[in-house]
């Protein structure tokens, strides 16, 4: 069983953390008077808004910025600005080891794949992948994703996710740590300090603005790298905006990836609500979840 955080209460302090690509204050302002709306305090560093190229200024900024988050007694939760590319230049830098001292939600998803892994990998924490500020600006928020945020966050409520059926699902039951994130960011950390074990856990994978041969490229990694073989069960979010060459490849994405786990013998899920879509429901990485599949219907439950 992994260490879950506490739950925040009003009071507690969030940081806002930018660990690849660039903010600004006017972007995160939205998302800060959400945050006061729920009671929290939040912090920004004085470092946070820098900037070097399409970067939150440099590596050793972003890193001292992160690390001095982690080190924060007084810090409950962490939440990142938004994803695009940067995390894994600075991961060797951090240091998770402050989590046994000071224990607190990490939150994000996309390029903040790398994060999650690597505290997977790592540590015994738990992370949360789940919408970031940069979603939640009034032309896009999804007040779904946020409210349920709140709730994953705040409340002692169990969560229950019911799921639309998909005529790819394959049927079964299965209880396991959930792990994963973005499919093309867990691919680029095959072999090093933060790849996942997946053996007998159940795998969450989602993408966005990928050609459909690399999607196949990339599952065929993870099936050749035991990633795939012996997972509890397979859940695959949002597979948005994916591109074709001239000559089709034939498969949409959910179809590629239903052919390479074919042969094993473990529930699929697909078009859970969370990814690079409208709706990103918040799901504990590194937290036990009930998968059901059958006669039809499906379910995510957090035991």
């Amino acid at each position: 069983m992994r260490n879950l955080p506490p739950k925040l209460k009003p009071g507690d302090k969030i940081a806002i953390a930018a660990s690849a690509r660039k903010i600004t204050i006017d972007e995160l302002k939205p998302a800060i008077a959400i945050f006061e709306r729920w009671g929290l305090e939040v912090v920004l560093h004085p470092e946070l808004f820098a900037e070097q190229n399409q970067f939150a200024g440099s590596d050793e900024i972003r890193a001292r910025v992160l690390n001095s988050y982690l080190q924060n007694t007084d810090i409950k939760a962490v939440i990142f600005a938004r994803g695009g590319y940067g995390t894994v230049r600075i991961i060797d830098q951090l240091d998770f080891s402050f989590l046994d001292k000071f224990p607190k939600w990490l939150i994000g998803y996309s390029d903040i794949t790398v994060l999650h892994n690597h505290v997977h990998a790592n540590t015994n924490w738990c992370t949360l992948h789940a919408t970031m500020p940069i979603n939640m600006q009034n032309h896009n928020i999804n007040t779904q994703s946020v409210a349920a945020l709140k709730s994953m966050l705040m409340d002692d409520t169990q969560i229950h996710y019911p799921i639309v059926p998909h005529p790819l699902n394959k049927s079964g039951n299965a209880t396991a740590q959930l792990v994963g994130g973005n499919l093309s960011v867990m691919y680029s950390l095959l072999g090093s300090v933060s790849d996942i074990d997946t053996k007998n856990k159940i795998l969450f994978l989602e993408d966005l603005d990928e050609y459909l041969y690399h999607i196949d490229r990339m599952m065929q990694a993870l099936k050749r790298a035991g990633k795939l073989e012996h997972l509890a069960g397979l859940i695959i979010g949002g597979m948005s905006d994916m591109k074709d060459n001239a000559i089709p490849f034939g498969l949409t994405a959910e179809e590629i990836i239903a052919d390479t786990v074919k042969d094993f013998d473990y529930p699929v899920l697909f078009n859970f609500p969370a990814g690079h879509q409208d709706i990103n429901l918040p799901i504990i990485l590194g937290g036990t979840i009930g998968l059901k599949l059958e006669n039809n219907s499906c379910q995510l439950v957090y035991s």
